[in-house]
């Protein structure tokens, strides 16, 4: 039994076709070496990891700190504009770096009473718990499997050639600029599934408590965001209200595109139902792998990206300290070359004009693009209609 991938994978020079085929027991062996390296990194947490998040917090209080004092100086528009900036940078520590790993889980370890995912919530409309269900559970259970991760297209954008196609998706670049915008409230109604409500898929009894709980988190964000701390700077409350929403928009664009650049770009695979039915451990790592993309960047660049920069890596140890991602990628990518699999990483303006182009290819019916889906993974054991679905994608 054998598992061959054919992948058409771009590199910066032109375009090459590798063929690459693996035994059965070679994707268990990928496993088995990546679960040794989380093994061994887990193994050597401590006071170093400790300090570095504490470091992120002091960081990340420091600016908003800065950010909010500096509302007080309107008159002076370089000041305001400063503050802007670090209240944006604050609030973008505080959703990536801190709570969307903390959260994962990555820092229970520490059994600290604060900073660990039970208790943590973050500086967004998106309640926590909610959170944790559509993402830890779903997004990295599921990763790229049509019709389960519901993190493909946020239920409102066509991100695949094997989602069907309606005249809907015409409107795919509007969409996926208004999802960018907005982003914290996208996030919020992830697991409401409003697509479903709508359709009448999913009934108010089914998502009351859901609805509840966004309300006391969204509202009592807006109240602090939009009401209190404008209310705090006296007359300058107007120009305090436009710098949180300006603040937030920052913290919005960037979040999406790091995000998008992780899971879209061109290189990133979508699996079916079928073709994970029985996944063993070895090709649940083989799905991370090939369904991610990491972007370069310097070492400030991926402390703002709260580590998603190395997103093959938190897909494939997701409730590993962030801040170890850069030395794991390294083995990884190694073993990536070992078994002769591609390693999907390339700059941020790369990544982001793949995923756009992306975004604007998957508006039109399939039969108007060219397939851009580069790695085509079969697995023989599957089922005949599986197989023969898969083979009819690469002929």
């Amino acid at each position: 039994m054998a598992i061959n991938i054919t992948d058409y994978f771009p590199t910066k020079n032109d375009d090459k076709t590798v063929e690459v085929n693996l035994s059965a027991e070679q994707v268990e062996a990928i496993g088995a070496e990546l679960e040794a390296l989380r093994t061994r990194v887990v193994d050597s947490l401590g006071q170093s990891d400790r300090d570095y998040i504490y470091g992120i917090i002091g960081a990340q209080r420091k600016l908003e700190f800065a950010g909010r004092a500096m509302m007080y100086l309107p008159f002076i528009p370089p000041v305001w504009l400063a503050g802007v900036g670090a209240l944006g940078a604050a609030k973008i520590l505080d959703n990536m770096e801190i709570g969307h790993n903390v959260m994962h889980g990555q820092y229970d370890w520490m059994r600290e009473d604060t900073y660990n995912s039970r208790e943590f919530d973050w500086d967004t409309v998106c309640p926590g718990e909610q959170w944790k269900h559509s993402h830890n559970y779903l997004h990295h259970t599921f990763t790229n499997v049509l019709g389960e991760d519901r993190d493909i297209g946020y239920g409102i954008l066509r991100m695949a050639r094997d989602q069907k196609w309606n005249p809907y998706y015409l409107g795919n670049l509007g969409y996926a600029t208004a999802l960018m915008l907005l982003f914290e409230w996208g996030v919020m109604l992830h697991d409401l599934e409003a697509e479903n409500v709508i359709t009448g898929r999913r009934k108010w009894s089914d998502v009351k408590g859901l609805v509840k709980g966004m309300w006391r988190k969204a509202s009592r964000q807006v109240a602090k965001d939009y009401i209190i701390w404008p209310a705090l700077t006296g007359p300058f409350f107007l120009s305090t209200l436009v710098g949180n929403a300006s603040a937030n928009l920052i913290r919005n664009v960037w979040t999406y595109s790091i995000i998008f650049c992780g899971h879209f770009p061109t290189g990133a695979q979508t699996f079916t139902k079928e073709e994970t039915e029985n996944e063993t451990k070895g090709e649940w790592y083989l799905r991370q792998m090939l369904g991610s993309a990491n972007i370069e960047g310097s070492d400030l660049f991926h402390i703002m990206s709260g580590n998603l920069s190395h997103q093959i890596e938190h897909h494939l140890f997701p409730d590993v300290p962030a801040n170890r991602y850069p030395e794991m990628a390294k083995e990884v990518r190694a073993i990536c070359e070992k078994y002769g699999l591609p390693y999907n990483t390339g700059s941020l303006s790369r990544q982001l004009g793949s995923t756009w182009a992306k975004i604007a290819k998957l508006s039109l019916p399939n039969s108007f693009t060219r397939d851009d889906n580069d790695v085509v993974l079969n697995i023989e054991r599957q089922a005949d209609a599986s197989a023969a679905a898969r083979r009819e994608k690469i002929a």
